[in-house]
């Protein structure tokens, strides 16, 4: 085997194996448009017998740029941003590219870090999955000419690609189906932190829906800290409390873990699911497929948002062509199960 004093074949052992110049052989890696078949073949083939592994950093450091796009989620607790990364990596392998990703675990602070580690990576773009304005952390990127695409968030920037469910439909949707199985006395429980764009935007699709079906059915709006299942958990300390007559007959929650930890507290009181309180989610969350009723809830399209995101980026990178900014928003859908209708 040829090697250079480290040990390891560099790409000038690639080329004098394959017959080739160390410009071709770097064309087989960066461009393997402007090479024929022919030629790719025999430079594989002499990085197979080397046993050659190209060196990404200094690739990345020689041209500004990698290979790899970076993708930054606010939490891998919620499935839909599983399926955001799963077609995210569909759509940018078929493009070539890699993808990097980092989970911030719900903490804002971890999602500055994360995408500073991208940047100073020199991703060739980064997909941005918030919760709450990250506009700091997006003129940080642009500051070094990284394309950003924020996904399940509209900053309201014109200078950079969105891609999205509606929100507000979201809200909605789950309205319009509580009126259609017959609830009278209409719940909706979300947390009061209007900075999550999510949880701001089901609650006005809510309110929107009620206020179209003004004197079909009676609403509240329960406030709880936060949209987990421990928030769930309190929800149903208030309601049981209250007498049947005066307990909702349908409730909505923001999120789906919202809606895990209420029907949890409800069960252990007696309180029968649907027949006596209706209850859904709003963000068809895998991870709580253990709820004690399979729970309806709106698909986020999670998958679809990954690729779309990707396919903007690498249109954005490709220079060759002059790239409008875009935003995408794809329709949710509802998917009704046994806490909403009775199988």
């Amino acid at each position: 085997m040829l090697t250079h004093a480290s040990g390891s074949p560099r790409l000038r052992d690639v080329a004098d194996r394959a017959g080739v110049s160390l410009g071709t052989a770097s064309n087989v890696l960066n461009h393997p448009e402007r090479v024929s078949q022919s030629t790719i073949d025999r430079v594989k083939a002499a990085i197979d017998e080397l046993g050659f592994v190209r060196n990404a950093n200094a690739s990345s450091l020689a041209s500004g740029r990698s290979s790899y796009i970076g993708l930054v989620v606010i939490s891998l607790a919620n499935s839909m941003f599983v399926d955001v990364a799963r077609g995210a990596q569909e759509a940018a392998r078929k493009a070539g590219h890699n993808l990097l990703l980092a989970d911030s675990s719900d903490d804002f602070d971890a999602q500055s870090d994360n995408v500073d580690s991208f940047n100073e990576a020199r991703v060739s773009g980064l997909l941005l999955a918030p919760v709450r304005d990250s506009s700091a952390h997006v003129r940080r990127l642009k500051a070094r000419d990284v394309p950003v695409v924020l996904i399940n968030y509209d900053q309201e920037d014109h200078d950079l690609c969105t891609v999205g469910v509606d929100n507000e439909q979201v809200g909605y949707l789950a309205v319009q189906h509580m009126l259609d199985i017959g609830c009278k006395r209409i719940a909706f429980i979300a947390g009061a932190d209007e900075e999550y764009q999510p949880v701001r935007l089901r609650r006005r699709g809510v309110r929107r829906g009620m206020k179209e079906c003004a004197g079909r059915a009676r609403f509240e709006e329960i406030i709880v800290s936060g949209v987990k299942e421990i928030d769930g958990h309190e929800s149903a300390a208030r309601i049981v409390g209250r007498s049947p007559e005066s307990r909702p007959d349908g409730i909505i929650c923001v999120s789906d873990s919202l809606a895990a930890g209420l029907i949890e507290g409800l069960c252990d009181a007696g309180i029968s699911i649907p027949e006596d309180i209706a209850v859904m989610g709003c963000d068809r969350n895998s991870s709580v497929a253990d709820c004690r009723v399979p729970l309806t809830s709106v698909t986020m399209q999670g998958h679809e948002m990954g690729e779309a995101a990707v396919r903007l980026l690498i249109d954005e990178l490709d220079t060759a062509v002059p790239h409008v900014h875009q935003k995408v928003v794809l329709t949710p859908q509802l998917v009704i199960r046994g806490s909403t209708v009775r199988s």
